[in-house]
């Protein structure tokens, strides 16, 4: 139930609003690529915008969403919701569960990210060139690395993607590419 304020308006219900300022709000939304809202509550990272969340298992659920953004970062496509993203990453957390070593390895990256990013941290940087002159810095570390190869796979290998780039997948069940448009150039 809202309540009323001085003005006559409708204040929002205050256990949905629960820490969130309209600061953080209009931050994060305009931090975020598609201006899209990430809520860390609990173990999960929730999207109520796009009506999604992915949970957290071994991670933690903040280094889950600057795991998104630094997906977004490092292979940024407009056409692509954040949600691609989050499962993308999704298996680092996995990783992490079963590997110590491995969640040590995440959790230390991201503190550090934060750490150069300064002020609030990595997510909050508001401009992407910012963020990815923070990911240049980085680009060596084992860190970097092990999080940019696995989105090769991770990010690209979701088929319900690829009519975003035109891919529609193997041909082999199909015939092959020499009948379904190998000497197609429409393209050049």
């Amino acid at each position: 139930m809202s309540s009323i304020d001085a003005n006559g308006r409708p204040r929002p219900n205050e256990d949905v609003c629960a820490g969130l300022t309209r600061r953080a709000l209009l931050r994060g939304s305009a931090a975020t690529g598609l201006g899209a809202l990430l809520v860390v509550s609990g173990r999960a990272v929730i999207c109520p915008s796009q009506a999604w969340g992915v949970e957290t298992a071994s991670l933690k659920p903040e280094t889950m969403a600057t795991l998104i953004q630094m997906a977004r970062d490092i292979y940024p496509h407009d056409q692509i919701a954040d949600r691609f993203y989050a499962i993308a990453v999704k298996g680092h957390d996995e990783k992490a569960a079963s590997d110590e070593g491995y969640r040590d390895l995440i959790e230390g990256g991201i503190g550090d990210l934060d750490q150069r990013a300064g002020g609030s941290g990595y997510r909050d940087l508001g401009w992407e060139e910012e963020r990815v002159a923070v990911l240049h810095q980085i680009e060596d570390s084992p860190f970097f690395q092990s999080i940019r190869g696995g989105l090769v796979v991770s990010l690209y290998n979701q088929k319900e993607i690829w009519p975003l780039f035109g891919y529609e997948g193997e041909s082999y069940s199909k015939g092959g590419y020499i009948h379904r448009g190998f000497d197609d150039i429409e393209w050049l």
